[in-house]
């Protein structure tokens, strides 16, 4: 689990966009694992790929759930981005870079972040995403020119 906590967990939260939920599905995705271990078959299936498309099936639970929620009014916005007088630092770029990465599709977004952030290859990726190389590199293709048209002003 100590080798394991940090990538489900940072996979779990950019997809979910929220500290507190993606403590829980990492808790839950444990869970499952420990649940689960018993029945383990060895070279089944590679563990972390296991781990990885329960965080991901969790995620999208979850996610699902955030839009079946009907609302009488809409919510209060709020600019909680940084003041005008002050420079972009790095903290604002990730921020940035997060909320762009939230604003993508769900599979360009799972995509992205299976690639780039967990640091999988396309195989491993495509694999846990249940679509072939050319899918999953289209997607990536797709999702990096969202996100670089989304913070083009950064470069």
């Amino acid at each position: 689990m100590a080798r394991k906590l940090t990538r489900i967990n940072g996979l779990a939260l950019r997809m979910l966009g929220d500290a507190s939920e993606a403590e829980d599905v990492t808790q839950e995705v444990f869970l499952r694992a420990w649940r689960q271990a018993p029945k383990w078959t060895p070279g089944a299936a590679r563990f972390d790929t296991w781990l990885h498309r329960v965080a991901l099936n969790l995620c999208y639970d979850r996610l699902r759930r955030r839009r079946e929620i009907p609302t009488e009014t809409p919510p209060e916005q709020t600019n909680d981005g940084p003041a005008p007088d002050r420079g972009l630092e790095a903290d604002d770029v990730g921020v940035r870079v997060a909320a762009a990465l939230a604003r993508l599709p769900d599979r360009q977004r799972e995509a992205v972040v299976l690639c780039h952030y967990q640091e999988l290859g396309n195989i491993e990726a495509a694999g846990l995403m249940g679509v072939s190389v050319e899918a999953l590199e289209s997607l990536l293709s797709r999702g990096r020119r969202t996100l670089r048209g989304a913070l083009a002003d950064l470069v």
